[in-house]
């Protein structure tokens, strides 16, 4: 099941301000934002998905094609690498599948490309 972004993504931005009681910036939060911009920025309209076992971070969709995008600060341990993939595992078409991290070890398996998210917001 998709679900459109533009404006919930805007209302959660705020709500998740007014709720940061820490004053402690959440990295992943951050970046996941970056990525949303960015493939905003690239044309894309931009979906969450959820499926079986989890959700999807970002199904981004251009002239009927699609990517599937999930997004980590690192990929730190095998648990954080296993749900990450684990989630496009689950989708069964052969349109690209995606997890970027800020890693810079690939970590690429089963036909999904990891990318470092530096070499992915500086590609063409």
């Amino acid at each position: 099941m998709l679900y459109n972004l533009s404006r919930w993504w805007k209302r959660y931005l705020g709500i998740a301000q007014i709720k940061n009681k820490d004053f402690e910036i959440n990295k992943s939060f951050v970046i996941e934002n970056v990525i949303y911009n960015e493939l905003l920025n690239r044309g894309y309209d931009v979906y969450i998905a959820k499926t079986k076992t989890g959700k999807i971070d970002f199904v981004a969709v251009k002239e009927n094609k699609k990517e599937y995008y999930q997004v980590a600060y690192l990929l730190a341990d095998e648990k954080v690498i296993e749900r990450e993939f684990k989630a496009l595992e689950m989708i069964e078409d052969n349109y690209p599948k995606y997890v970027l991290s800020l890693d810079k070890v690939d970590f690429s398996r089963n036909g999904i490309i990891h990318k470092n998210i530096i070499d992915w917001l500086t590609e063409e």
